[in-house]
């Protein structure tokens, strides 16, 4: 008679480090990859920030940061063209820097 233990045997076969590396490996797996951006969407994403600033009109950006997508909402206080970042006044107090090149999208909130 055979006396399987299951994964009893396995378990001493398994290594701090390649334990380590699977749980690396399930995190990868919910990675996203950064969206495309081309040329005609970046002119509009430039139309609609002037025009945001213009008519002092709060803007939802996506943006890419730590291999996922975020949005944030708010209006835009300064366009730092020198730094290439992107300064959003979310609430009263609360500013937020990003920088133009993990900028995805940029829509005008109805208002």
């Amino acid at each position: 008679m055979i006396r399987d233990r299951g994964t009893i045997k396995w378990t001493s076969m398994m290594l701090p480090e390649h334990v380590k590396m699977l749980r690396d490996w399930k995190i990868e797996q919910t990675y996203e990859n950064k969206r495309e951006v081309d040329e005609q969407l970046l002119d509009e994403m430039n139309f609609q920030l002037h025009q945001a600033i213009h008519e002092d009109r709060a803007v939802t950006i996506t943006y890419y940061k730590n291999h996922h997508h975020y949005q944030v909402n708010g209006k835009i206080s300064k366009i730092k063209l020198l730094e290439n970042r992107i300064a959003v006044k979310e609430d009263e107090e609360e500013y937020m820097e990003l920088s133009l090149t993990n900028v995805v999208d940029v829509k005008l909130s109805e208002e």
